[in-house]
């Protein structure tokens, strides 16, 4: 593969950025009683901000909140932020009075951050005020009590402020999950055609979709995607191309196809352009061969370069997976679209995926666009991504729906192991669980999946689950 293709498509990707208020609490008595206290602990609290920037992240600082009044004020500045978390620092011992109104009209979760400047005291050395300045242990329970009793989502982290990996890494996972909330939130999902014929699983209640995320569903007719196709010129066409054989092997690709699919793929540029697209689901029949047929066969291509570029597209107008590939790409993951395809009791793997669109960013080796002269269970004909996902851990994550319509994430975590795959112009990969493939499967199925979900790398369940808590959806870890 060319990495030099593969990174130009991948620095077309949008950056993705959440918002998160920041305050530190104290108490102003303090301050005249022991000098100096304020100042160091606003140093502290600029070390959390300053970290949390870092990571990718739009702070708002509320400051220190010292006093009831100070807290009013914060809350106010917080409630018109559109924040997805709010993070409270606790520097030293605060009442609970100055910290409940800082978080009560956010309405966004809270994590508590108990994070002591020092791993002990010098217990023999240490006077009131350096005790002050490392008390934060002290009203985390009366905060905690106070959030339980007014129904404020919260967590709590506990550790030292510098050099605490662990802390830091629960703390890291909040901010991606915020990320991930914040991309959710305001998603412009194309809905293009319909949903598969027949595949209860997969249809949804837009209405619900966005009462429960906040996206978008976008309704696209095939007349849009022709025109977008016909007013295609050349030189975007010949830009497609030259990404495509950059990135691809090309195997029995007829140069007819092929150039139909780099046509079809600069017509969803125009597309996901002028609709503001942040995803796209699709899917349409056609007849006979006639126009649109020759789209819907023309569009795995464009929607694998799509979906590398972070505008995931999902297969057969399943609008629930393409969301739970939107989350996997925001946690940096990728989310390839999968099924499952068989299993392998000699080698205890689960073979997993589908026709497209693949997330070019995962794959583990050059990945192959072979011509198929017959699309299974689709009509038309046309050329189709063969990939596989690199080697190493693996997350799977399902979106479904509960029989009282409430929104279900499933996640899974395992490992992509090699071997050969099936050359049949579909992505597919191995995947290990530790269950083995037999319980797996059973295991997965009893949470009432649907039958597509995101492949994503690396271990991303903990994130997941803390996505899940800030949006109030229900999270499911298999296995």
């Amino acid at each position: 593969m060319s990495q030099s293709a593969l990174d130009r498509l991948l620095s077309q990707r949008k950056t993705y950025r959440g918002r998160v208020g920041v305050f530190g609490i104290g108490l102003a008595a303090y301050w005249p009683q022991f000098p100096g206290l304020k100042a160091r602990l606003e140093g502290y609290q600029r070390e959390v901000e300053a970290r949390i920037t870092a990571s990718g992240i739009d702070v708002v600082s509320a400051g220190l909140v010292d006093t009831a009044p100070a807290a009013v004020h914060a809350g106010e500045r917080f409630a018109g932020a559109s924040l997805d978390l709010i993070l409270c620092y606790v520097g030293t011992y605060a009442t609970s009075s100055q910290v409940l109104p800082v978080v009560q009209r956010a309405k966004v979760p809270v994590l508590i951050l108990n994070l002591q400047p020092s791993a002990a005291l010098d217990y023999e050395n240490t006077d009131t005020g350096e005790w002050l300045a490392n008390c934060s242990a002290c009203c985390v329970p009366e905060i905690s009590n106070a959030f339980t009793r007014a129904r404020v989502r919260f967590r709590v982290v506990s550790g030292t402020l510098r050099d605490d990996p662990e802390a830091w890494r629960e703390i890291g996972d909040w901010c991606q999950a915020a990320r991930a909330a914040s991309s959710l939130r305001t998603a412009r999902i194309g809905f293009l055609g319909h949903t598969y014929p027949g595949m209860l699983d997969m249809y949804s209640d837009f209405t619900a979709v966005s009462a429960q995320t906040g996206a978008h569903v976008e309704v696209l007719e095939m007349c849009d995607l022709d025109a977008a196709v016909n007013a295609v010129t050349q030189p975007e066409i010949d830009a497609v191309l030259e990404t495509t054989r950059g990135i691809f092997t090309l195997e029995n690709a007829p140069e007819e196809d092929l150039h139909w699919a780099a046509r079809v793929a600069a017509g969803l540029d125009r597309l996901t352009a002028s609709f503001a697209l942040d995803g796209l689901t699709y899917y349409y029949r056609g007849l006979d061969g006639n126009p649109y047929e020759r789209l819907g066969a023309g569009l795995i291509l464009g929607n694998s370069l799509l979906t590398a570029r972070g505008i995931p597209a999902s297969g057969e107008g399943d609008l629930k997976t393409c969301l739970a590939m939107l989350i996997m790409d925001r946690f940096g993951a990728g989310g390839s679209y999968t099924e499952f395809y068989a299993m392998d009791f000699r080698e205890n793997f689960v073979l997993m995926g589908h026709d497209g669109p693949a997330h070019l960013a995962i794959g583990g080796r050059r990945p192959v666009l072979r011509g198929l002269g017959l699309y299974h269970g689709k009509r038309g004909r046309g050329v189709s991504v063969e990939f596989n996902v690199k080697t190493g851990p693996v997350t799977l994550l399902g979106m479904t729906q509960t029989a009282e319509g409430a929104l279900k994430m499933l996640t899974a975590e395992g490992e992509s192991i090699p071997g050969p795959i099936l050359k049949i112009g579909n992505t597919n990969s191995r995947l290990r669980f530790p269950l083995g493939p037999r319980q797996f499967v059973n295991a997965w199925c009893q949470e009432g999946p649907t039958h597509h979900c995101a492949l994503g790398v690396g271990h991303t369940s903990n994130s997941v689950a803390k996505l899940g808590q800030l949006m109030n959806l229900q999270t499911v870890r298999v296995c």
